[in-house]
């Protein structure tokens, strides 16, 4: 695991995982674009996370709801009401602070600021005397409401001009989807809904690279069920999430569940999955038990009823929701960082390693000629692999240092071909991880490969 922040961003930055968005234009604060590497990275996080949510669960169902929606889905949810951030300046310096934040952050999670009110916050804030970390002042303004959502406009002239918002989060697509979703797959309860998708939050304070920023995604999943089962389900989510990580190579001592102190109007029941980060323990996934709150809110607001009729007991009822949301960006920082190791080979040779899951893997195989001179066989075995793989290749540098490259990026197996090649029709199949090596013959190389990768199948 990458023991501080600078490293693993400098990592990033340097083997195409990320980039600082609109770099040439001297980067914008905590926007983050996804290279090479880091997209097919993030991509086979979604796709674990679709076959097992979706794929793997009888009656779940994907949808791809609009980013912009009427603008009453946000009235009917709370958030034009309460989605706001407590927010707080430096007087001296105008550094902006999340007040809840930064009571959590220098109390060294001692004291939980999101529990507190603002009064209680400016009260800590006050007797504890507490600085500024950037100016060393103890001069805050106090603490307002920031809201966190993101509008614009629909209209092409200023007269006919109305205000619309980003979504700040994925779920009310769900929710507004239900009688649909219902309805045309015929579903009995429970069901899911799930999808994946962008989300915008004007957060005061983004930071630690790429695991808060203004714009995201989620992995949401929504089960609908009925009152009595909701708390069971909940129960069972906590733990089908905390599964679905470890299967994913994490590390089960880096996560811990970290259950609500104060709760959210909508829920019963949260807790948060958090990944011990460099930075610290920082949220990568959150169950709740949101009752029939958002179901309920939007039948008033819409005039629709969103009842649910039990067949078997011809019993109409609005049914309560479980919610497993979970970050695919925060995910992706969290593999990163439990997969870097740097490796003592000698006293003076250090091996970076990226021990990701090669299911997670950006390239499963990398094609590497001993020398030019086997180029074109090497080339005519990268075709027939990537039909099956993404694979690399590379042929500049020693063979030594090419497999250097390829574990620093996370590839699990390198396919040499040499000079015995054209000889015995074989290749030698380097593991990352081991760097042991097997003589395998070029008709078995896909088989080969395909039954390690399945043995860890997610």
């Amino acid at each position: 695991m990458v023991k501080d922040m600078q490293t693993i961003v400098n990592f990033c930055k340097s083997k195409g995982f990320m980039y600082q968005g609109s770099e040439i234009y001297g980067g914008l604060a905590n926007i983050w674009d996804f290279g090479p590497l880091g997209c097919r990275l993030k991509n086979n996080v979604k796709d674990a996370w679709r076959k097992r949510y979706i794929q793997e669960r009888e009656n779940s169902y994907e949808i791809d709801a609009s980013i912009l929606m009427h603008p009453k889905v946000w009235e009917a949810s709370g958030h034009l009401s309460s989605f706001y951030d407590p927010k707080m300046d430096c007087k001296k310096c105008k550094t902006r602070f999340r007040a809840d934040n930064f009571i959590t952050d220098v109390s060294k999670d001692a004291v939980n600021g999101d529990a507190l009110s603002y009064e209680e916050m400016e009260e800590y804030i006050e007797k504890n005397n507490i600085k500024c970390p950037i100016c060393g002042e103890h001069n805050f303004t106090k603490i307002r409401k920031f809201s966190q959502m993101f509008e614009t406009y629909r209209g092409t002239t200023d007269e006919d001009k109305s205000i619309i918002y980003l979504r700040p989060e994925n779920a009310q697509g769900e929710y507004v989807n239900f009688l649909n979703v219902q309805r045309t797959t015929r579903a009995k309860l429970p069901f899911s809904i799930g999808q994946i998708g962008k989300a915008f939050r004007n957060e005061i304070t983004p930071g630690n690279f790429n695991f808060r920023t203004i714009e995201f995604e989620q992995m949401e999943f929504q089960t609908f069920c009925k009152n009595g089962t909701d708390s069971k389900l909940y129960a069972y989510f906590k733990e089908y999430a905390r599964k679905f990580f470890t299967d994913l190579g994490i590390k089960q001592e880096n996560l811990r569940y970290h259950n609500h102190e104060k709760l959210a109007h909508y829920a019963k029941e949260a807790c948060d999955i958090e990944y011990k980060f460099p930075f610290g323990w920082g949220e990568i996934n959150g169950t709740h038990n949101r009752t029939d709150y958002d179901l309920r809110r939007h039948q008033e607001y819409s005039g629709k009823s969103m009842e649910y009729l039990d067949t078997e007991t011809n019993e109409k009822f609005i049914p309560y929701i479980v919610e497993s949301t979970i970050g695919p960006d925060r995910v992706v920082l969290a593999c990163l960082c439990d997969a870097y190791e740097e490796e003592k080979i000698a006293e003076d040779d250090i091996r970076v390693v990226l021990h990701l899951n090669p299911i997670l893997a950006p390239y499963k195989i990398a094609v590497l000629p001993l020398t030019k001179k086997q180029s074109q066989k090497s080339k005519d075995i990268y075709r027939i692999l990537s039909q099956e793989f993404m694979c690399s290749y590379d042929e500049t540098g020693t063979i030594g240092k090419r497999y250097r490259r390829q574990d620093e990026i996370g590839t699990p197996y390198a396919v040499t071909i040499d000079y015995d090649t054209e000889k015995d029709n074989c290749v030698t199949i380097r593991d990352r991880d081991t760097m042991e090596q097997e003589r395998v013959k070029i008709d078995e190389i896909t088989k080969y490969i395909k039954e390690r990768i399945d043995k860890l199948k997610i």
